[in-house]
């Protein structure tokens, strides 16, 4: 049985996605940011960058006592190699797909996130901030549209953890104010894997817990944005 500790955003659905796709059981253990539980001691424990998702698997490959990890990259990459799916063997077709993970994780969601940031939930609204990241996000979607062109299929050619790492900050599109028409292989491709019924099973975990950012109070939104451990002892 695995753990995963979530909330319904783009970097949990990643995890619930794939352990949908890869049929592993696991049970959800709620953490709400939005009320700061991500700084809850035993969460940090798994966790000690205060994020979700983290998983605890009680059977990790090989026996031995329950592995906890932190990181959605790291966490997808065990899971498909624990499942035998969605990630290659071979060393070309397997670092083919984590290059794009590399790229997610590094590059289309934290741009994403900031630039959502400053569009949808910062008080101040900062032209600058506005911009830089909004034409970050739009060079991002270029560079995966001409990908998805040259696969003519998914990014790293095969279905495999690469779309899943991607597709939950695409969900976001809307409100990044990106408009999938400008991308025609992204908007194929989006409709592609959202049409998967594990990838709309994924999305359903959860849904009942609410999404942050959705009439943020302050408590909230300092949890959020500016939350620390030391910060959230007020």
């Amino acid at each position: 049985m695995i753990d995963l500790h979530y909330w319904p955003t783009p970097n949990g659905w990643k995890i619930s996605i794939l352990l949908e796709e890869c049929g592993l059981p696991y049970r959800v253990v709620p953490v709400n940011i939005g009320a700061g539980a991500q700084f809850a001691p035993d969460f940090l424990a798994i966790s000690p960058n205060n994020r979700i998702p983290a998983i605890v698997d009680h059977a990790p490959p090989g026996g031995g006592a329950p592995l906890a990890l932190f990181e959605s990259g790291a966490i997808l990459q065990y899971l498909a190699e624990k499942a035998g799916r969605l990630l290659p063997t071979a060393t070309a077709e397997r670092y083919r797909v984590l290059q794009w993970v590399y790229w997610q994780v590094g590059g289309l969601g934290p741009m994403a996130g900031q630039n959502g940031h400053f569009l949808l939930y910062a008080a101040e609204k900062i032209p600058y901030a506005i911009d830089r990241y909004g034409a970050e996000v739009r060079r991002l979607y270029g560079v995966l549209d001409r990908q998805l062109a040259a696969t003519g299929a998914y990014i790293a050619g095969d279905y495999s953890i690469a779309d899943i790492a991607s597709f939950p900050w695409a969900m976001t599109h809307k409100a990044q104010q990106i408009s999938l028409d400008d991308f025609p292989h992204v908007k194929r491709w989006y409709a592609e894997v959202r049409a998967r019924p594990q990838v709309q099973a994924g999305l359903a975990v959860g849904k009942e817990l609410g999404r942050p950012g959705k009439a943020m109070d302050d408590g909230a939104r300092r949890h959020l944005f500016r939350g620390t451990a030391a910060a959230n002892k007020d």
